[in-house]
């Protein structure tokens, strides 16, 4: 059970009073860090006057998991803290220095000494709350913030320079793409080609087929008889009825009967 592998989070979250306060309050960001492998670091400024801190050791928040009930393994535990800190629920609460009733009202955010960051997954869910203390020291408020802020320059340019490494990817995928597509085009155009060719043979074969079929027919010895017998049939359909009656009456007449005679 430990905090290996933990990390860092950053955040912005709104600013309250626990009492009515008159002025507006600057935003604040916190940083949430692993101190080694035994402990959580918490930060909270406004870059300006307030500065809170507050370190949590594994065994703090092992009781802090026994007082919010949240029941399952350590690691589930730190997924559902991780995920409470990231939501867009998280509040900084200011108070003033308890005991301290002589307090006027609007010195409460003022002076205030401790926050509260508190946080949850979604509404209904158990309460992460974290108590601060304000960094009385100038220097160690500086340091605070200093290191707040070079944190958070790298995390931007570890995000920077991870959307640049994506977009060269996309980038180089898609001249990937055009390529291929492009090799696509082409070979459909050339299978269009060979499909077309294909076709156009198969049409030509059929059509020579066709005419070798009739030609074949017409060739035929039952085709040439049949011609012959229509050519018979007509020839003596076109002869006309006249020229029949002469035939007819030259041969009726005898003459070697005559030359007897």
């Amino acid at each position: 059970m430990g905090l290996e592998g933990f990390e860092p989070i950053f955040g912005e979250t709104r600013a309250e009073c626990s009492a009515p306060n008159p002025s507006p309050l600057r935003p604040f960001l916190f940083y949430v860090h692993a101190s080694g492998s035994s402990a959580l670091r918490f930060h909270a400024t406004d870059f300006h006057s307030r500065t809170f801190e507050a370190v949590r050791t594994v065994e703090q928040l092992e009781d802090m998991r026994e007082m919010t009930g949240i029941v399952g393994s350590w690691s589930e535990f730190m997924d559902y803290v991780r995920a409470s800190i990231k939501s867009d629920d998280v509040k900084l609460i200011l108070e003033g220095h308890p005991g301290r009733e002589e307090y006027h009202i609007w010195y409460v955010c003022l002076g205030a000494s401790y926050a509260k960051l508190i946080a949850r997954r979604s509404k209904g869910m158990p309460v992460i709350s974290i108590s601060l203390a304000k960094l009385e020291d100038a220097a160690a408020a500086h340091d605070a913030m200093a290191n707040l802020s070079l944190e958070l320059f790298k995390e931007s340019k570890s995000m920077h320079n991870l959307s640049k490494n994506v977009q060269e990817q996309c980038f180089h995928l898609t001249k990937e793409i055009s390529a291929e597509q492009e090799k696509n085009e082409i070979l459909q155009r050339q299978l269009d080609t060979v499909l077309y060719s294909k076709r156009q043979k198969k049409m030509n074969d059929k059509s020579n087929s066709h005419a070798s079929s009739v030609a074949g027919l017409q060739d035929s010895p039952d085709k040439q008889a049949a011609q012959n017998l229509d050519s018979t049939k007509m020839a003596k359909r076109v002869v006309p009825a006249y020229r029949r009656a002469k035939v007819r009456g030259a041969v009726l007449q005898d003459t070697d009967d005559d030359e007897d005679k």
